[in-house]
């Protein structure tokens, strides 16, 4: 009897554990097919977004809506053009000052001018201009660093208006998307001679369409074209303190 009831005790535990196993298994091919159909819809959500964006895109209408493409991709080539120009130009002027005033004070004037030849930027090119026309008389110089800061700011400001060109032109075509699509909308009505909803609502959706692709344009370039002014902004006023404190270095070395 003792024996059967060790055999019957084995028998238990091995088919609880058996059980647990199977449950165990189970479990984790549950959550497996949970996670890769999670993974599923999300991509096919991330699909569905990117055809949804192209069926709207179509829907618009190839004409207006690829004139307001083209004006993003020009606004965008341009801004990103401007920013890493204007990055590039960006100087650390009090070092650069500092390093005139060492170079007047041991060289002179053509060690100065060396320093400013080895210093990218527009204020190291207006330092460059002053200090040339230094042997002349301050008013030489002075005239010579105003006359080149107004070039300098020419080159900083370069192409930027058409950036506002195409901030103003995107919005304006999508109005006229607008207005187009209202048009053949009523164009179908009078053909059908029935005021159809899907007639008007065919139109409308194409007119809104335009509207909207116009006016993100519109916002995106306007970001890019707030941040180009004012990173021109900064550089001009570094340009004008650095032309007043080259001019009291000038005084100072005349002296």
């Amino acid at each position: 009897m003792k024996r059967l009831f060790s055999i019957l005790a084995i028998t238990c535990l091995m088919a609880v554990g058996t059980v647990n196993a199977n449950t165990t298994t189970l479990a984790t091919t549950t959550a497996t097919v949970t996670s890769v159909t999670q993974e599923a819809e999300e991509t096919s959500e991330d699909l569905s977004f990117h055809q949804e964006l192209k069926k709207r895109f179509i829907e618009g209408g190839p004409g207006f809506m690829g004139i307001v493409l083209l004006c993003l991709i020009l606004g965008l080539a341009i801004a990103i053009e401007r920013i890493i120009f204007l990055n590039l130009s960006t100087t650390n002027t009090k070092k650069l000052t500092q390093n005139v005033e060492d170079a007047l004070n041991s060289g002179g004037i053509e060690a100065a001018k060396e320093v400013c030849r080895n210093t990218k930027g527009p204020v190291a090119s207006i330092f460059y201009q002053g200090l040339d026309r230094a042997d002349e008389d301050l008013d030489a110089a002075e005239k010579a660093v105003v006359a080149y800061g107004g070039v300098q700011m020419g080159q900083l400001e370069k192409n930027v208006s058409w950036i506002s060109l195409f901030i103003a032109l995107a919005p304006m075509l999508g109005f006229m998307g607008t207005v187009i699509g209202m048009i053949q909308a009523f164009d179908k009505i009078e053909a059908a001679g029935d005021m159809q909803p899907s007639l008007v609502a065919g139109g409308i959706k194409v007119a809104l369409l335009t509207t909207v692709f116009g006016l993100i344009v519109a916002i995106i370039l306007q970001i890019f074209y707030n941040y180009i002014i004012a990173k021109i902004d900064s550089i001009v006023n570094d340009m004008e303190d650095a032309s007043i404190t080259l001019m009291d270095l000038l005084v100072r070395h005349k002296k």
